[in-house]
């Protein structure tokens, strides 16, 4: 079987999956970490390889770029302590701790073993994020658990790039310090200009497919000209992508806007399973070229990793948690999260993509690559697995489903979105300006008032009706050849549009991830 073929095959299987994930409420990235595990026993199955900077293009960049861009600078502002406490101390502390072990008890060397805690250090929210888009906890703690993805990543492939640096030179010598202490200044430094100039170009492509293909490219291309240039291709694709953030609005349209973050879905989704596919692959063959007693001493390291990994988790969570409210406490101000929050950001610990790229991504010649491959592959099949399933039930048990109140939360915010609508038509005079109000007021009274949303029920099943009506004249003009390809699809799309803008929120929702 070809690796087009395999991969064909799996992405069927992701699909199955993911209607079976959604339907049961359970994450998909359990389900393709399963899925990855099979893949390794189905016979046949090819050993794809690829170069180690290759993989890491292929598979970081943009899920790091998708990441940064859809997290503000002013939420980092704002949460800088717990995402500096969990990105940064939680990762150093695991990745040392993990390194620790594969010293001690693997007898790694110990940037060898650094690299390998560096590996399986950051958790990944992707599993998490997959069970909280359809439960409703606290906002603060979404947040945190949502925004701390980016920066675990950063910090455990800054340390990930450091150590193996050193692994391969041999040692730590002053070109070695030198070049890891420009990669962090210079990696953002060059993120921030390369937004600046992106900012000039991206109103000439700006609404077209070339737009959507720059993104791409500048995604690669840049992590390319970082590595090239000796930075951190992490940091550089990090500051890129919150520095074009801030301003993007002032070149992208709306339709862009929807197309960009569809496409980006999509292809994130994709690369996370072609790195469980690839992984599988990997410790299939590992697996096969093992004999007995190395394969159980393999086994039994990779189980003291998982354990470690998850132990380290709590520690920190649950640590800061009580330092942090001792310290508002006694200052006078109430805690700011409770310690239910806290065992449950410390249950969010699964590992994902990251983890897996950066295995894959290890040279040829590492020391017992085949043992930290799989010890890799091992956290993240457990994490996924064990924790990722049963997220949701903890959340339950420890009394954090808020999904009575989501609603209601989020009704009032979409109220003072109305208002804000109403406010600027207030002092319109056109008679289109009337209709707008008409269709405001709609949607404010029956977001504020209970007993008026079967006016805007009304609202929606006459628009839709309406709607339904200009879909079947358009079809009949096709029918009859009034109206070309190119007209057909424009005019589809705007009819398209008009209904998106009418359908609730449930059924605008694409709901696989």
């Amino acid at each position: 079987m070809s690796f087009f073929e395999s991969l064909l095959l799996l992405l069927l299987v992701a699909v199955v999956l993911l209607q079976i994930s959604r339907r049961l409420s359970l994450p998909y990235p359990s389900m393709l970490a399963m899925a990855g595990a099979a893949a390794a026993l189905v016979p046949g199955m090819p050993y794809i390889s690829l170069e180690p900077q290759t993989a890491l293009a292929l598979f970081i960049a943009p899920a790091l770029l998708d990441a940064a861009f859809d997290f503000p600078v002013g939420i980092a502002r704002r949460f800088w302590l717990p995402l500096l406490v969990f990105a940064i101390g939680g990762v150093i502390v695991t990745a040392a701790a993990v390194a620790w072990i594969g010293w001690a008890f693997a007898g790694l060397p110990i940037a060898a073993a650094l690299v390998l805690g560096a590996i399986v250090a950051p958790p990944d929210a992707a599993a998490a994020t997959a069970v909280l888009s359809s439960m409703a906890i606290p906002r603060t703690t979404d947040t945190v658990l949502r925004g701390e993805s980016l920066f675990n990543d950063a910090a455990a492939l800054l340390i990930f790039d450091a150590a193996l640096a050193v692994e391969s030179a041999g040692h730590m010598d002053h070109e070695v310090a030198l070049h890891v202490a420009l990669a962090v200044p210079g990696g953002i430094l060059l993120g921030v200009l390369a937004a600046q100039a992106m900012r000039y170009f991206t109103r000439f492509v700006s609404g077209t497919l070339g737009g959507n293909l720059l993104q791409f490219v500048q995604t690669f291309l840049l992590w390319i000209v970082a590595v090239r240039l000796g930075l951190s291709a992490v940091l550089t694709i990090v500051a890129f992508a919150m520095t074009l953030a801030r301003s993007n609005n002032s070149f992208s349209s709306a339709r862009m806007r929807v197309q960009s973050y569809a496409v980006w879905t999509a292809v994130v989704f994709v690369l996370n399973v072609m790195a469980f596919l690839l992984m599988g692959m990997q410790a299939r063959d590992i697996v096969g070229n093992m004999n007995a007693e190395r394969l159980g001493d393999a086994a039994a390291f990779a189980l003291v990793v998982v354990a470690i990994c998850i132990a380290v988790r709590f520690v920190v969570c649950v640590g800061y948690n009580r330092i942090h409210a001792w310290y508002a406490v006694s200052h006078g101000r109430p805690e700011p999260a409770s310690m239910t929050q806290a065992l449950l950001a410390g249950w969010c610990g699964m590992r994902g993509l990251v983890t897996l790229a950066t295995a894959f991504a290890l040279p040829a010649d590492f020391p017992q690559r085949d043992v930290v491959v799989l010890t890799a592959f091992a956290v993240v099949l457990a994490t996924l697995v064990l924790q990722g399933l049963t997220l949701g039930s903890v959340i339950r048990w420890l009394g954090l489903d808020r999904r009575a109140d989501g609603p209601r939360e989020l009704a009032e915010v979409r109220g003072r979105i109305a208002a804000a609508g109403l406010a600027r038509l207030e002092d319109a005079k056109e008679t289109e300006a009337e209709l707008l109000r008409s269709k405001f007021r709609i949607e404010q009274e029956a977001l504020l008032h209970v007993e008026s949303a079967g006016s805007l029920d009304t609202y929606r099943r006459l628009a839709l009706s309406a709607i339904a009506a200009q879909r079947q004249e358009l079809e009949e003009l096709r029918a009859t050849h009034r109206v070309n390809v190119d007209e057909y699809n424009l005019l589809l799309e705007e009819i398209d549009w008009r209904e998106l803008s009418v359908l609730p929120e449930d059924a605008r929702r694409i709901e696989e991830i």
